[in-house]
């Protein structure tokens, strides 16, 4: 070993046995964080808007006008609310001093511990895993979107213009598997902001067509108070599960929970990381908010009661036809950026459980320094390389297969929000605070919980009913 390296496995050293931060490394003895309020609303951007934005005219219309902006609204008070009690557990038993907790499992087990870390696990990995296959396949939808926009634009709007998403999937697994290599979340802080930005750029894109369409007047978009009218638009039933959906996609869209307390982790010791992260949760959810609202309302203003599930994929829009390429290739790259964000817990969770279980295996275990041109030094691990690899192929394989796969995800999305947006912060609140029984701020969190535990349960009934009508027409490998 060189004196270098002596001297910081020293220094890392007497950081852990003191409990204080050194100059290299922090209170818990491993490498100083980095992370900032911009970076860790960056990571916030990329996790909560995604091409889901553009589907808010689609859940505006099954509301109405006035239904619609107040379920937003709603939800994004709850998350932001929900997301300041966690952030408050990050560390345990005090939100400032307390021992560091570095994932969302570590958090529930300090707070609450028994089966309910369990709970958590299989509610925060079931949600990540079906998050990454979903994007999967939303951004082989986005691809796909730009090969169309110029065969319309080529063959006219009445051509099919067939295109396979197939091997976007595979190009899109590939990307992934490289990027899946970055080793930490820490080291991510650029694509996401990339991504942010790209998430801006099309949600921007898309509501300036909105906006453009809207006073441009010569369309006939029906709006109405309560959105599409049954026995006009729907039928009374197709009302009732199209409102279920509706509300289930907006609770979703706001919940970046499942990755919060990782994203917490990246940040820097000083401020103190909680009152970052309330404040990044604060710049993430009015920013969301803000475009959510208006690409909704703009979007059914424009469309009305007609308005598609994506207006920029789905083709609300056919010119100019290099603005919505743009915007489409936008949403693919800033899709790039939100999979690792979803993905990096799950490889985290695999790699430490396996270092912990089988430490002296080299190939588990062991760094490779190579050096790349441009780069620099880089640390390959062969576990890391194989495992990663073998995530990112089957999950394209599985969003191959069901490529109607979004409706699992908006069951998998019903099961975890109730338990991680709501229900396990609202319990580590009272355990932390000690909040007495029947008191009447136990008694009104209690009451937010119910609540949003029956919103979890009628938005999973529409996902049922959405999954139970695709599975009839289910043809594997059949482009669509």
């Amino acid at each position: 070993m060189t004196d270098q390296k002596k001297g910081m496995y020293l220094e890392q050293t007497m950081s852990q046995e003191l409990g204080h931060p050194s100059k290299n490394f922090d209170d818990d003895g491993r490498e100083k964080r980095t992370g900032t309020l911009l970076t860790a609303s960056a990571h916030i951007i990329t996790a909560v808007i995604g091409s889901g934005v553009l589907s808010l005219a689609w859940a505006i219309a099954q509301l109405g006008w006035v239904a619609g902006p107040l379920v937003l609204m709603t939800f994004s008070f709850i998350t932001y609310f929900t997301s300041t009690l966690l952030a408050d557990c990050y560390r345990s038993p005090g939100p400032v001093s307390g021992k560091r907790n570095y994932t969302y499992m570590d958090v529930v087990r300090a707070h609450l511990g028994g089966f309910k870390v369990q709970l958590c696990g299989l509610a925060q990995y079931g949600n990540l895993v079906g998050v990454t296959i979903g994007y999967t396949i939303t951004a082989s939808i986005s691809m796909v979107a730009v090969k169309r926009s110029n065969c319309f634009h080529k063959n006219g709007h009445d051509d099919k213009c067939s295109v396979s998403n197939y091997p976007f999937m595979a190009i899109f697994a590939v990307i992934q598997i490289i990027l899946s290599q970055i080793p930490n979340f820490s080291e991510l802080s650029w694509l996401s902001i990339v991504a942010a930005v790209m998430s801006f750029t099309y949600a921007s894109i898309g509501l300036g067509l909105s906006i453009a369409k809207v006073v441009g007047g010569g369309h006939d978009a029906r709006t109405s108070i309560t959105g599409v009218e049954v026995g006009l638009d729907v039928t009374g039933s197709e009302k009732v599960w199209q409102t279920f959906q509706a509300i289930g996609d907006i609770a979703f869209a706001y919940a970046y929970s499942t990755v919060l307390i990782e994203i917490q982790d990246t940040l820097k010791s000083a401020p103190a990381e909680n009152k970052v992260m309330k404040k990044a949760s604060l710049v993430g959810v009015m920013t969301t908010t803000m475009f959510y609202v208006l690409c909704g309302t703009i979007g059914y203003a424009a469309f009305g009661n007609n308005a598609p599930g994506n207006f920029l994929t789905g083709f609300g829009f056919y010119e100019p036809f290099w603005l919505i390429d743009f915007a489409n290739i936008c949403i693919a790259i800033h899709l790039v950026g939100a999979y690792q964000v979803f993905c990096q817990p799950i490889f985290g969770f695999v790699e430490t459980y396996c270092s912990k279980r089988w430490a002296d295996n080299k190939f588990i275990t062991a760094e490779h320094g190579i050096n790349i041109p441009c780069y620099g030094n880089f640390n390959i691990n062969f576990f890391r390389l194989v495992w990663r690899t073998t995530y990112v192929a089957i999950t394209s394989v599985i969003a191959m297969i069901f490529p109607f796969f979004n409706d699992f995800l908006g069951l998998i999305g019903a099961a975890s929000f109730y338990p991680l947006t709501v229900y396990f912060p609202i319990e580590m609140h009272i355990a932390q605070h000690k909040i007495p029984k029947f008191s009447s701020k136990w008694v009104w969190l209690k009451v937010l919980s119910w609540a949003c535990l029956f919103v979890s349960l009628v938005a999973a009934a529409g996902s049922i009913q959405g999954l139970a009508h695709d599975v009839k027409s289910f043809t594997p490998f059949q482009d669509p």
